[in-house]
């Protein structure tokens, strides 16, 4: 694979640098890595419970807003296959840098955007820089630690990123209650500048000279197919193309992910290597987390948007209904290793999709007149089930990645969980928007049967997943190997 040599021994790493870090310069180190993952997960929630503000101060519709949402996660999909080949090729300090620094003029930008469409753009060019703080960081840990300390360094590198995505909503909606929705981005400012700076003076750099020759066309493939995936199935929503160029769009990115095949048979060195499909667990849990991480990447957009569009909520009250989801989520963690060492992945995997699919569609349910208590009840059953989801998915899909194909194999994966994020949120703002469609003056209070409807459809579509976990083998339960310390929620 074209990118970082990831799997390679840290002490075997061709740094630039002269001298070996100082204990103090790798302490700093780390502190940098781990906050640039934090804001890059932090902003793939924090805009949720900020929408309704954001559409009202740009005057659109607050049904509308998903595109704010999709160019984030869908940018971040497209740029994870170059961020490592990037840092090999020029420098894992100077990429890092540059990544920060583009993070923060995107969020800068974002601020000051007085249209929907200029969001949009300066989405995009966070989300570039975004992409690239974990791998590029990931990267950079590897290279200066030696193998005794490299996990234990990653795992302090993780845990940011994992609270990152869960208390995004909350802090989100804060915001929006003391200032504004602006304020969501402008806190990335002075972290950002704080990070250029501390990166420049404490990052050591590293290059890898032997660099290989970027799969270009096979990248070019994969972002033709995955953009043109998201626009066929968002298209009528924001763009209001027609169904036969929406089908010409799924036709052409069909035609580009057959193309990427083929092409990666005969490429000497391509992005992601087909041998990775040769491992059974990996196949199915790719595939199945693809399809799992649509609906679960539809909830954190809907149910904010749920709660203040229909149910009168304000931004700051939709963001504390969202502690039980983050809360349950921590919580359940612990449960789902017990369970996999006593019934296998299997009838875990099979079992716990339908739970989430039905968990979702519990919210077809929802009314004005739900008492607190059973609305907090229903937000943690959802966030322990979810929680659990993915730690058995994620599990799955790395345990049996040899070293060689560790790499390859982690960066397809981010890719995937990116893809489906992006695409939760399109078919979710897709069928939230047909069906308000079939409402007659549709207003906010009458909008409930949409989001019925919506919810309803996202949890079968999850539940329906558990066909692909059950191809697996009823005895896989063995302790997880895991390729990476680093899970991503």
């Amino acid at each position: 694979m074209s990118e970082s040599t990831e799997s390679a021994s840290p002490a075997a790493s061709n740094r630039t640098a002269n001298t070996a870090p100082t204990a103090r310069s790798l302490t700093v180190m780390l502190w940098i890595v781990a906050t640039g993952f934090f804001m890059q997960t932090l902003d793939s929630t924090i805009v949720n419970t900020a929408l309704p503000a954001m559409a009202k101060s740009l005057g659109e519709l607050p049904l509308r807003m998903q595109s704010v949402v999709i160019a984030y996660s869908l940018t971040m999909a497209v740029m994870i296959p170059v961020s490592g080949w990037l840092a090999d090729k020029l420098g894992t300090r100077r990429v890092f840098m540059s990544a920060i620094l583009v993070f923060t003029i995107g969020s800068l930008l974002c601020a000051n955007a007085q249209t929907l469409t200029q969001l949009v753009l300066y989405r995009v060019l966070q989300g570039v820089g975004g992409a690239m703080l974990l791998p590029v960081g990931r990267l950079a840990v590897l290279r200066v630690f030696p193998a005794e300390r490299y996990l234990p360094a990653l795992s302090f590198v993780a845990i940011p990123g994992l609270i990152g995505p869960l208390i995004g909503p909350t802090l989100g909606g804060w915001l929006v209650k003391i200032a504004s929705w602006h304020w969501i981005f402008l806190i990335n400012v002075p972290v950002g500048i704080a990070g250029v700076i501390a990166t420049f003076i404490f990052m050591p750099d590293s290059r890898n000279p032997d660099t290989a020759k970027f799969d270009m066309k096979g990248y070019v493939l994969l972002i033709v197919g995955m953009v043109s995936i998201s626009m066929a199935l968002d298209g009528q929503t924001e763009f209001s193309i027609q169904h036969a160029t929406m089908l010409m769009l799924l036709i052409l990115s069909l035609g580009c992910f057959v193309a990427y095949g083929l092409h990666a048979t005969r490429a000497a060195n391509p992005i992601f290597s087909l041998d990775l499909f040769k491992i059974h667990t990996f196949s199915v849990g790719l595939l199945g987390n693809l399809f799992a991480r649509i609906g679960s990447g539809a909830m954190p957009y809907l149910i904010p948007l749920l709660l203040q569009v229909s149910l009168g909520y304000s931004a700051f009250e939709a963001g504390l209904m969202m502690l039980p989801v983050a809360a349950a989520g921590m919580s359940s963690k612990r449960l789902v290793t017990r369970l996999i060492m006593k019934y296998g992945y299997r009838r875990v995997l099979v079992s716990n999709t339908v739970l989430v699919g039905l968990a979702m569609a519990s919210f077809s349910l929802t009314s004005e007149h739900q008492p607190l208590w059973l609305r907090l009840v229903q937000l943690a059953l959802f966030g322990g089930v979810n929680s659990m989801q993915f730690t058995a998915m994620n599990t799955l899909t790395l345990k049996d990645l040899g070293t060689g194909g560790a790499s390859s194999g982690n960066s397809l994966f981010s890719l995937v969980q990116m893809l489906a994020m992006s695409l939760g949120v399109t078919v979710a703002g897709a069928l939230l928007t047909t069906f308000t469609g079939l409402i007659p003056r549709v207003t906010a209070a009458n909008s409930l049967p949409a989001f019925h409807a919506t919810f309803l459809c996202v949890g079968l579509i999850t539940a329906a997943t558990s066909w692909i976990f059950a191809q697996l083998s009823a005895d896989i339960r063995q302790p997880v190997r895991r390729a990476d310390p680093q899970e991503r929620t």
